[in-house]
């Protein structure tokens, strides 16, 4: 079975066990979970500068060679599932779906089907012209599991390298929806003075940083300026609720697109997401600025609150600049009409 090699070196400060100080410094491209670098370990296919290790509660310095030997993951079949779709657009290159709440887009171990690409081989079928020799959906781009709205997929060879660039460049206009906690306001002294966080114009917030995986929780990203991948995030809010404002109806910008951006961004910003276990964090509302029926939509809707509304872009064959749009879907607009 094809092996790939993982080799990486301990960052400064590690942590006093060997398998959280590999868990905090493997690469992210990696995509090495926790529980999978514990078998690793125990099947010996970890190397701590040069020798063989298998002592999770073995002890690490800064500096210390790690090199993981990885066997190539068994591929997933993809197999066609009749799964309805909210199709935007189709041709014979490329398909704009609007992604409902709770659909995963792409196989993975914990979710082998009921996704949006089991979906796409059903309603696609032949019209699959191959992408990297094979007839499947080529993604280019995700959302999470719990949010909604639009997606491209590339179904030819052609279409998913266009949009792949573009992607890469960062040149694809996308747009989302969130609701989130407080009122972001440009004469806020505390918002002004959260480090990335600035102003363009009157009323634009601008999140800049660097995001990567979270020191101790690798299933989370988080804010550094220090290491990982340039972000940006743009926003602007479309609407207050409550009197004083408890909550606000914000417009966000990608200029990157990084894992979780918003939902991580938003958080650092002290506005975090309505609904996001992750990064959100639930929050008391003043009883006196909301009804109480308002207040009990918010603290049980059971998802973040974010919608991918627009996703504009160049086609990748035809050069035609496109743009779309999805409206929220029905429970963000029952929390907002409760609001």
């Amino acid at each position: 079975m094809p092996v790939t090699t993982v080799t990486f070196a301990i960052a400064e400060n590690p942590p006093k066990r060997l398998d959280k100080a590999i868990a905090r410094d493997v690469p992210e491209e990696a995509t090495l979970s926790r529980s999978r670098l514990v078998k690793l370990l125990s099947e010996g296919a970890v190397k701590l500068n040069g020798v063989v290790v298998s002592d999770q509660k073995g002890k690490v310095k800064e500096g210390d060679r790690i090199e993981i030997t990885v066997e190539e993951a068994t591929e997933i079949e993809l197999k066609a599932e009749d799964i309805p779709l909210d199709v935007i657009y189709e041709d014979d290159d490329l398909i704009v779906v609007n992604k409902p709440v709770g659909m995963v887009v792409h196989p993975a171990p914990g979710s082998p089907s009921g996704t949006l690409v089991n979906a796409l081989m059903h309603h696609c079928g032949e019209s699959l012209s191959g992408i990297g020799g094979e007839k499947r959906p080529g993604i280019v781009h995700r959302i999470d599991k719990d949010t909604s709205g639009l997606l491209v997929v590339a179904k030819s060879d052609k279409a998913h390298q266009g949009l792949a660039k573009q992607f890469e460049k960062h040149t694809v206009e996308r747009q989302y929806y969130a609701l989130v906690y407080g009122a972001p306001d440009p004469m806020d002294p505390r918002l002004r003075g959260v480090k990335g966080v600035s102003f363009e114009g009157s009323n634009i917030l601008r999140i800049t940083t660097l995001l990567g995986r979270h020191k101790t929780d690798r299933q989370k990203q988080a804010v550094s300026f220090t290491e990982g991948r340039h972000a940006i995030t743009r926003a602007r809010v479309l609407d207050l609720f409550g009197t004083p404002p408890q909550l606000a109806l914000v417009e966000c910008w990608l200029e990157t697109g990084r894992t979780h951006q918003i939902r991580v961004h938003m958080a650092h910003a002290g506005h975090g997401l309505v609904g996001d276990q992750t990064y959100g964090g639930r929050r008391k509302l003043n009883h006196k600025a909301l009804s109480e029926a308002a207040r009990e939509a918010v603290d049980h809707f059971p998802r973040q609150a974010l919608h991918a509304a627009v996703l504009g872009f160049v086609h990748p064959v035809s050069g035609e600049e496109i743009r779309f749009e999805a409206p929220l879907p029905e429970d963000m607009q029952q929390l907002l009409d409760h609001l």
